[in-house]
């Protein structure tokens, strides 16, 4: 007891003495972080300077090269070939660090709306790139999920439901495609800002779906009388929805295959996605184009059917008559850009045939 006194007596003449001690180490800390946090915003700003002058010149050059290849006074091969290192330099540069003092697209309102006016841009490549692998680790998920959840409901409807299905495990369905296209539009936006090419209209599709999963909520499920009736666009809509899960498995596998093979040739950024028809070689999209065709046909048929049973008037709700209007103007939308990227393809095939050939002959 005697010396535990005694410490104490004695740490009662050192302690002013110490906390002066500490309070100077936190100011000098203080201090050497201002210093080094000044001395880093100054490299940044002259980093951030070679990078946009870096980027300004690789625009204007191509631009330069589509000018001098309009009016004839280059060799398209050397303007390919010249074309080519540009967008290797490019590629270096975007899905290097450097992508971080690179201007990012202007936010959109979507992700202002959920999250506010904050910066979802990583500074650093490893976490953009973390960014994409969970959003493709969500789209397998989901995939998966968007194939079983109907079958699931089409499976009790005929075994347990006779023929009728429930309203409940049917809004919980459309409650799930909600949170599903929020969570996919959510992700894509802020791919979108760090650096990601994403065809715009697969997020438009996104907003689309997102509205009439919301629409569908307040949309009645009718029951009995004449319940095979009133359903039939639902049970269409389901079947529908497990050829999308498939075709979306078969997308997800393909794509990623395709992706690699594009960054390796120095086409495409790590960072980059591609989607449905894109994704394929030859032999897939033999496989994956009769898919896509089909499931844009019987989304439209679909549509047409809703529509038809609101005109009828045996479901005439509003909800049915909308969902009805923008599931055929999704499937439009949906087979003019698979068609226009087959054009791109062929176009860009042919090309491909024509170089060949001339070097051959030379």
């Amino acid at each position: 007891m005697a010396d535990s006194k005694a410490a104490l007596e004695e740490s009662a003449k050192n302690v002013e003495e110490e906390v002066r001690r500490v309070v100077e180490q936190a100011k000098e800390l203080q201090d050497s972080v201002a210093s080094s946090i000044s001395k880093a915003s100054s490299d940044e700003l002259s980093l951030r300077h070679r990078a946009l002058s870096l980027d300004s010149s690789i625009r204007r050059l191509q631009s330069l090269l589509r000018s001098l290849l309009s009016y004839h006074l280059l060799d398209p091969k050397l303007v390919n070939k010249l074309q080519e290192e540009l967008e290797r330099a490019r590629c270096i540069m975007v899905d290097g660090d450097a992508a971080t003092y690179l201007r990012g697209k202007n936010q959109g309102g979507f992700l202002r709306m959920f999250l506010g006016p904050i910066n979802v841009r990583a500074s650093r490549k490893d976490v953009q790139l973390k960014v994409k692998e969970e959003y493709n680790s969500y789209r397998d998920r989901t995939a998966l999920l968007f194939l079983l959840f109907p079958s699931i409901l089409l499976i009790l409807r005929s075994w347990i439901w006779d023929g009728c299905l429930p309203a409940f495990p049917v809004q919980l369905y459309q409650a799930w495609l909600l949170f599903l296209y929020t969570g996919l539009a959510l992700r894509e936006n802020i791919l979108r800002e760090n650096g990601s090419d994403i065809h715009p209209w697969w997020i438009y599709h996104h907003y689309c779906a997102m509205i009439m999963a919301l629409v569908s909520l307040t949309w009645e499920v009718k029951g009995q009388p004449n319940c095979a009736q009133k359903q039939r666009g639902v049970q269409l809509f389901l079947q529908w929805a497990m050829m999308q899960g498939v075709a979306m498995l078969l997308q997800n596998r393909y794509q990623r295959q395709r992706l690699y093979t594009r960054i390796a040739l120095g086409k495409a950024k790590r960072m980059d996605v591609v989607w449905g028809e894109t994704a394929g070689v030859d032999g897939q999209l033999w496989l994956l184009c009769p898919i896509l065709f089909i499931l844009q046909g019987f989304e439209a048929y679909v549509g047409l059917l809703l529509l038809q049973t609101a005109y009828l008037g045996v479901v005439s709700e509003w909800q049915v008559f909308f969902c009805g209007i923008l599931f055929v103007i999704m499937a439009i939308v949906n087979f003019a850009n698979t068609v226009q990227t087959l054009l791109a393809k062929s176009r860009f095939k042919a090309k491909m045939k024509r170089s060949k050939s001339k070097q051959d002959l030379q």
